[in-house]
């Protein structure tokens, strides 16, 4: 049984958090969080260290427990360093460019795609075929790299398409020529 609730969060230099209420409010360098607490939970600052406590030992308050305190430390790292995620895309004539605040890709289709990034999500494209995005939110981080993947995910013959950096594509061998079959 998992014991993740109970670790306590150390806060870096540059970090503040706040907790009013139910509301657990974080800020850094790279920008700010904020999370509703469950009734049952209860957060605290001390020493430089964020804890979490749960009021009873319930299956559903247990889960909850470590739950919260996984998305404060993900916040807490989120806006002292923030997240990164490589994609790579593979394919004759597939690249990936950045207009402000789009990423504008050709993936052979007969038009180019133009995907809008969201508020606080940043893109930066590197040989034209690694495209890293990066964010302080974990997951609208990995929302993000999903729909891009999504837009043309890698195929199991020739592995062509959009895939994340160190993904492991399963091949099939193609079909087999010869008059086996007639």
């Amino acid at each position: 049984m998992s014991r993740v609730g109970r670790l306590p969060i150390a806060i870096p230099k540059g970090v503040t958090v706040t907790v009013a209420g139910k509301t657990v409010r974080i800020e850094g360098p790279k920008g700010k969080d904020q999370h509703n607490v469950p009734e049952r939970i209860r957060v605290g600052v001390t020493d430089g260290k964020v804890t979490c406590a749960r009021a009873d030992d319930a299956n559903d308050t247990r889960a909850l427990h470590g739950l919260v305190r996984k998305l404060i430390a993900n916040s807490v790292t989120g806006v002292s360093t923030g997240f990164t995620r490589t994609l790579e895309i593979v394919g004759v004539g597939y690249r990936a460019d950045v207009k402000g605040k789009a990423l504008q890709l050709s993936l052979g289709y007969s038009h180019p795609i133009v995907y809008q990034l969201p508020p606080g999500i940043e893109a930066k494209v590197e040989r034209q075929t690694i495209v890293t995005i990066e964010g302080n939110n974990k997951q609208l981080l990995g929302e993000v790299c999903a729909q891009i993947r999504a837009l043309r995910p890698p195929e199991p013959y020739k592995g062509k398409g959009i895939k994340y950096a160190g993904e492991h594509i399963r091949r099939k061998a193609g079909k087999a020529a010869g008059a086996a079959g007639r």
